[in-house]
């Protein structure tokens, strides 16, 4: 959608973005100061370019993903994907995932799919298009480089019910006061930039 914004309106609208403060992980109704969870993927390393199968410019399926041992007393985990660069007074969600098994360990590539209601093991929430699944990014040309932030919170037993294919507000709302834990990934992607060379994982220049 954003593929089709003239590059001039996209480098005049450089300055106009959401701000990494206006994250979910930095919302202080959150807590702030929980410890780190590891959060990592085999395709792309922290700060690193994400791979263009995963935008609207490739195949546009979910990266995978995977993460260390949560905390003691960790009854599932949640993920929200969010652009900390759109040109919006909030981050652009990209993806929203509930109800997570403490015990899962990973999300497989193109995991993040429409499932309706959900199932017991996960429910796929809505991004930012009111749709369920993975929203490929889709940064204006000429925008420069933005940042797409993984989150993913390890959450104990009294964490609120966000009803089924839950949005942004209504997944903090839930997870408030309930964060035991909370790890960030940041991958990076931009539309008029020539693509890295090298190896996967590499962390390249933005």
């Amino acid at each position: 959608m954003l593929e089709h914004v003239p590059a001039w309106l996209g480098k005049l609208l450089v300055g106009l973005r959401a701000g990494a403060e206006k994250l979910a992980i930095a919302r202080p109704e959150l807590g702030g100061a929980f410890p780190a969870l590891t959060l990592t993927s085999p395709a792309f390393a922290d700060g690193a370019r994400l791979p263009e199968r995963f935008t609207a410019d490739g195949d546009g399926v979910s990266p995978p993903l995977t993460w260390g041992a949560p905390p003691e007393g960790t009854a599932m985990l949640a993920l929200l994907v969010e652009d900390a660069d759109a040109p919006s007074p909030k981050p652009l969600v990209h993806a929203v995932v509930w109800r997570l098994p403490a015990d899962a360990g990973r999300l497989a590539e193109g995991a993040i799919v429409a499932d309706g209601d959900g199932d017991a093991a996960r429910d796929i929430g809505r991004n930012s298009f009111f749709g369920e699944g993975w929203l490929a990014p889709d940064p204006p040309t000429g925008h420069g480089a933005h940042r797409y932030c993984f989150q993913l919170f390890a959450l104990d037993a009294g964490a609120g019910d966000p009803g089924a294919t839950p949005g942004r507000s209504q997944l903090i709302e839930a997870m408030a006061g309930h964060v035991l834990a909370a790890g960030l990934l940041v991958g990076t992607y931009g539309r008029g930039e020539e693509a890295p060379v090298g190896p996967v994982g590499a962390v390249q220049p933005i």
